[in-house]
């Protein structure tokens, strides 16, 4: 029989459940099967695994804290974006129910849903957007965000600390939107004030 290998680092405190890839943009009637089971494979199995492992020692723990990455896109709908944008849902659709099944144990479970943040996936959607000016699909995007610029992975980061931090103990099943106002003021929405 195998001796178990020694536990090297303790508990697990804090697990944030980042997969996700984007898939091909594309109409759903004409949405590539194998890209739509490869996208849900990564972003909504991989979050289920990274749960069904993580949460049976949090809670023989008795405690910890999980943020799964969500997205916008698992709050509106994303034209082209069929297999993304389910995947997102089903997310923030685990998250609420992991929540459920293990608060009583101390253990909390969030999502976060960035929007656009300048990362190599949004730069990839760009290039399918405009693949030989995906610079001005940035910038038409980054003008339709009330903070008039895409996010950065470090203000994504700073979030998934809170989330796992001592601030938020009263925090479970909720989805925290990190994208510089742009679900909250849709393109075409903007105030007057101050014009």
């Amino acid at each position: 029989m195998p001796t178990p290998a020694p536990r090297l680092l303790g508990s697990i405190d804090c697990f944030h459940n980042n997969a996700g890839i984007g898939g091909r943009l594309a109409p759903t009637a004409e949405y590539d099967e194998a890209v739509f089971d490869e996208v849900i494979n990564v972003n909504v199995k991989g979050v289920f695994l990274g749960l069904r492992y993580v949460l049976p020692v949090m809670l023989r723990q008795g405690r910890g804290a999980i943020v799964n990455t969500a997205s916008i896109a698992g709050l509106v709908g994303s034209i082209g974006m069929c297999a993304y944008g389910a995947s997102k849902h089903a997310v923030i659709g685990l998250t609420k129910v992991a929540a459920g099944e293990v608060g009583a144990h101390g253990i909390r479970v969030n999502a976060i849903c960035p929007g656009p943040i300048d990362t190599r996936m949004v730069r990839d959607i760009a290039k399918q957007v405009s693949p030989n000016n995906p610079e001005s699909v940035a910038e038409r995007y980054a003008a339709s965000i009330p903070l008039g610029r895409y996010g950065t992975p470090h203000e994504v980061a700073n979030v998934v600390l809170f989330l796992c931090s001592d601030l938020a103990t009263n925090i479970t099943g909720a989805q925290y939107v990190v994208d510089g106002g742009r679900v909250a003021a849709p393109a075409g929405v903007s105030s007057s004030m101050g014009r």
